[in-house]
């Protein structure tokens, strides 16, 4: 069962702050929302950081992978500029600062686990165990990796989990089981009035990604969705009766 907020912030801000900072997390608070998504991955020394892609280059200058660097060497370097000088010098925050922001705002997080290449099951492991430590209830797992799931289930099976999908596959009841989880998360475009019915009907939480569209996410909700994650968080947020 759904027990979370019902609009979720994409990366923090959307389109509206740099992804997965802190920057994009005081966005979210300012536009009222009270969850948020942001991925975390496992860097050199066994630290946990705010980062969607496994290489440099996007959104932090520089190339090569990113788990190959500390924490402290990312938090040196300038993860705003990308989307306006308005930004620069928005730091890479680590996953513990992002929690306690979250924490003391009230933030439902939504902690996509997102491991480098051979990386998931320790990955999942040590974001698992680092949720141990936060307010029950404050943090929903979520991953397109099951293996990475499974490690975080061993690490830490009173954190919820939630398997993350892109077109609904035939066999996620089956998934979801395997992984005590309880909620499916799948991409917008591929859900159907059946498919949301039967998710509802096993039980299980249902969110969609990514809505941008208020339009959508009403119908969404009309179908039986339980919560949406935006980018829009300024077309989303004042306009939907769930809000």
């Amino acid at each position: 069962m759904w027990i979370y907020p019902d609009l979720i912030a994409h990366r923090g801000g959307g389109t509206l702050a740099p992804e997965n900072t802190l920057a994009a997390l005081r966005c979210a608070v300012a536009h009222g929302f009270r969850a948020v998504e942001f991925d975390v991955m496992g860097v050199a020394g066994g630290e946990l950081v705010l980062m969607h892609d496994t290489e440099l280059g996007r959104t932090v200058p520089g190339s090569g992978p990113v788990a190959r660097l500390t924490a402290a060497e990312l938090a040196a370097m300038d993860a705003g500029s990308w989307l306006g000088e308005h930004w620069r010098g928005e730091p890479v925050p680590g996953f513990g600062q992002a929690a306690a922001f979250c924490v003391a705002h009230g933030l439902l997080m939504n902690a996509e686990i997102k491991p480098a290449p051979g990386l998931e099951a320790d990955t999942g492991h040590r974001i698992a165990q680092a949720c141990q430590a936060l307010p029950a209830g404050s943090v929903l797992l979520s991953s397109f990796s099951v293996e990475a799931l499974q490690a975080a289930r061993a690490a830490a099976p009173d954190v919820p989990r939630a398997l993350l999908v892109g077109a609904v596959p035939d066999d996620w009841r089956a998934q979801l089981d395997a992984l005590a989880a309880v909620a499916l998360h799948a991409r917008e475009s591929g859900l159907g009035a059946a498919q949301v019915a039967a998710v509802k009907a096993a039980g299980f939480g249902l969110m969609a990604y990514t809505v941008n569209d208020p339009a959508r996410a009403r119908e969404l909700f009309a179908s039986g969705v339980d919560a949406v994650c935006t980018d829009r968080l300024d077309l989303i947020a004042d306009r939907l009766p769930n809000a």
